[in-house]
């Protein structure tokens, strides 16, 4: 089989990740799926598979630099490396007075240091192949703050200035790096929330459409700034949230 290009996707076991990778494998990529949850990787590989693609499986735990490294390596020799989505989050709450430090390292090493060794591994590979797209993906809970999520909120920050500071520094290479800001999706995220019909409420009254988003809407937005129609776009941060913030 002709191996052709190859899209790379962390947290590709969760909801928005396993979405984001079948799309991409309905655009035409093979698609090289990192997460920690073997599980949800079979299952998006399955999808993958479906949608008429190869699919790469690589079990990563992306607290470990090295192994990134390795898995953008392997994702590059699965084809050519053309674009990166930088997805995978965890999301422990509680007070901010009562985080221990070792939680806080966790949430930065996986929401912010990985974006971080991802791109730049998988930059090298994007460079040598002629360019390509990097997504990061941040979240609308950057600009309003939430209570009892401190850190995820400060790394969902750096995602976007990341974003920026590479589309300056990697344009040259003829590679585009954007940011996708979801709003409030109903994922296995929402399991933090207590009461989940009070959590419905209070995000339908704050979003301008009155309906709660699908995975497949924010892989659309995804999809966009990994193609050709997007070929003008870098620097920016997209938000996917029916209204919520207006920025």
């Amino acid at each position: 089989m002709t191996q052709g290009r190859v899209a790379l996707v962390t947290g590709a076991g969760g909801a928005l990740g396993r979405a984001t990778a079948a799309r991409l494998a309905a655009d035409g990529f093979d698609v090289a799926i990192l997460d920690v949850d073997e599980t949800g990787l079979e299952a998006t590989a399955s999808d993958v598979e479906k949608a008429g693609a190869r699919a790469l499986p690589l079990l990563t735990d992306l607290r470990d630099a090295a192994a990134i490294t390795d898995a953008a390596d392997r994702a590059a020799g699965f084809g050519t490396l053309k674009a990166l989505v930088n997805n995978a989050a965890i999301y422990p709450a509680r007070p901010f007075l009562e985080v221990p430090l070792a939680e806080y390292d966790d949430v930065v090493a996986v929401n912010q240091r990985a974006y971080w060794v991802a791109a730049q591994a998988a930059a090298r590979h994007l460079i040598a192949g002629g360019g390509g797209t990097i997504v990061n993906i941040a979240s609308i809970t950057m600009h309003g703050g939430w209570a009892d999520l401190a850190a995820y909120v400060s790394t969902k920050g750096a995602a976007v200035t990341l974003t920026r500071a590479l589309a300056r520094e990697l344009g040259p290479h003829e590679i585009r790096v954007n940011a996708v800001s979801p709003g409030a999706f109903p994922t296995a995220a929402e399991e933090i929330h207590e009461n989940p019909e009070a959590y419905q409420a209070f995000v339908l009254e704050r979003q301008s459409l009155k309906r709660r988003g699908t995975p497949e809407e924010l892989a659309a937005v995804v999809s966009f700034l990994t193609g050709p129609d997007s070929s003008f776009v870098t620097g920016q941060c997209i938000e996917v949230d029916g209204g919520w913030v207006m920025v």
